[in-house]
């Protein structure tokens, strides 16, 4: 088990590298030349929000059971991107099981516009819990600011499977891609 864990952290880890060194800076650049584009251009990153996550009030359940996940989400709420990453970074060294650790921590690096080491951590969010609906959202919108709506829309097809009902996720990944969509005609 130990074993697997490790293996799943390595994967992870290697994942966020090879996209932080594969991902090329001009995707979130504006285009030479100011903001004109030709009606074939991908919308750049500016033109949408990076992020439609706000982050629920501290849960005292698990403030009792892990202070540093407790003060990661602090400082998630504050909007300390860097505090965020290195407490819950140490609480996943904790609980290296945790998804919703993984989440956040990929959330804070969006944040940042380090999209390489975000989208491993939601990758690896999504290893640990293949149904984590906000993995899914966030993947999906990451995906978006890379002008890859397609790889988005599956992450979209994937919370329409999980959220039988409907789910706020699918409703907000919905919304951001007929945004990008909407953006990407002009």
């Amino acid at each position: 088990m130990i074993r697997s864990i490790a293996l799943a952290a390595i994967f992870g880890a290697l994942v966020a590298g090879v996209a932080a060194y594969t991902i090329p800076a001009s995707v979130w650049a504006p285009p030479p030349g100011g903001s004109e584009r030709t009606s074939n251009a991908k919308p750049v990153s500016d033109d949408w929000p990076i992020c439609t996550m706000t982050v629920a009030t501290l849960d005292a359940d698990w403030a009792k059971l892990d202070p540093e996940f407790a003060a990661g989400k602090k400082a998630l709420v504050a909007e300390d991107w860097d505090a965020a990453i290195t407490t819950l970074a140490s609480a996943a060294l904790r609980d290296p099981r945790n998804a919703d650790i993984q989440n956040y921590i990929g959330y804070a690096y969006r944040r940042l516009r380090q999209l390489g080491p975000a989208i491993g951590h939601y990758q690896q969010a999504l290893m640990l819990n293949a149904r984590h609906r906000s993995a899914h959202e966030h993947l999906g919108e990451a995906y978006l600011v890379l002008g890859e709506p397609a790889t988005a829309e599956q992450h979209l097809a994937a919370l329409e499977d999980v959220c039988l009902i409907g789910c706020d996720e699918f409703d907000d990944l919905k919304r951001a891609i007929a945004a990008y969509k909407k953006i990407a005609a002009r």
